[in-house]
């Protein structure tokens, strides 16, 4: 992250940013990745405007998945006002400020890789992921988690991004993982009250790995499929959270 909100409308932040995606080590693994996404899409004949990661981000480190529903004009390095082709809580947009701030005050500034349930550009803010999409998204995102061996935690922003996870993302993963759920970062839910400080909130917990911690004898749920097959099991920490525990530990 930048030492200030919207800095990837500044062109000289956004031309550093462009030369570091193949330079730092822990980027390059997922802009080749992005880039194979795209390949494989545009051969399938579907949407492939996919915006890459912020390699001022952790990347491959990352212990924190900050998962959002789908890219942002101002990501889109092909609209007719160019974003910046980055998932960023830099970029030059209401949303990714409100974020800024909120990791700021959360003390996330490291250790934190954006993304979104959805990954491809669907247009603008106003069109919403539908139930196919969010199916769709979620094959690449569980090929991210793979990808991401300090992953500890999943925060869901927003009710997409929520309802993704929940329902294709996370069934039978098979990692050991906590996630948070919180509000969208965007002007129309900030200026809600309460929202602000539950996102910070939120965030800060995230901080804070809960592998260093003792479940002590909370009670834990399994999860089924139709078919009756266990496809998760799970405690509630302390705050609400949930704790997905690795198929190792069952």
């Amino acid at each position: 992250m930048s030492t200030a909100p919207r800095s990837l409308g500044i062109d000289s932040v956004l031309d550093e940013r462009l030369r570091m995606r193949h330079t730092v080590p822990t980027a390059g693994p997922l802009t080749v990745w992005v880039t194979q996404l795209i390949a494989v899409r545009v051969s399938a004949g579907l949407s492939a405007e996919i915006p890459t990661f912020d390699p001022a981000d952790a990347g491959i480190d990352a212990t924190v998945l900050l998962l959002m529903e789908a890219p942002g004009p101002m990501t889109n390095a092909l609209n007719a006002r160019p974003g910046s082709g980055f998932i960023s809580s830099d970029n030059n947009d209401a949303t990714a400020e409100n974020l800024w701030h909120a990791r700021h005050a959360a003390g996330l500034v490291d250790g934190a890789l954006l993304w979104n349930v959805v990954p491809w550009y669907l247009g603008p803010a106003k069109v919403k992921p539908r139930l196919a999409d969010l199916q769709a998204g979620a094959v690449p995102l569980r090929e991210l988690i793979a990808m991401l061996p300090e992953l500890h935690t999943v925060v869901t922003l927003g009710n997409f991004a929520r309802r993704g996870w929940q329902r294709f993302g996370r069934p039978s993963l098979g990692v050991g993982l906590r996630t948070i759920e919180t509000w969208h970062p965007s002007n129309q839910a900030m200026i809600q009250p309460g929202k602000r400080q539950h996102l910070v909130e939120a965030l800060t917990r995230s901080t804070r790995d809960w592998r260093r911690e003792e479940a002590g004898d909370r009670p834990v749920v399994i999860d089924h499929d139709r078919a009756g097959n266990a496809v998760a099991q799970w405690y509630a920490n302390e705050e609400g959270d949930r704790v997905d525990l690795h198929p190792r530990w069952w």
